[in-house]
């Protein structure tokens, strides 16, 4: 075996950058996108939107690796990820 090869054959992963937008006036609070979110990025806001609800805000920036889950698990899609990737 060669020691200088890549782990197991692969290639480093991708390293995303992006961002999450939350559409506050379609979330109706559930609390999905903070209670699965692995990285705990996202908490409760302060403020209420149109429905009464408090929607999610974004807390942790710098923690989060975009993976989209809170995207998919959110029954109403109201929150988004939009993923760049860094070279």
């Amino acid at each position: 075996m060669k020691y200088w090869e890549k782990p197991f054959g692969r290639e480093k992963p991708q390293v995303f950058q992006g961002s999450i937008n939350i559409f506050k006036d379609r979330c109706k609070g559930c609390g999905f996108c903070i209670e699965f979110c692995p990285n705990n990025v996202l908490d409760f806001s302060n403020e209420f939107n149109k429905k009464g609800y408090h929607p999610p805000e974004i807390i942790f920036t710098k923690k989060c690796t975009y993976c989209g889950l809170c995207e998919s698990i959110c029954p109403d899609s109201a929150i988004f990820v939009i993923r760049e990737e860094v070279k």
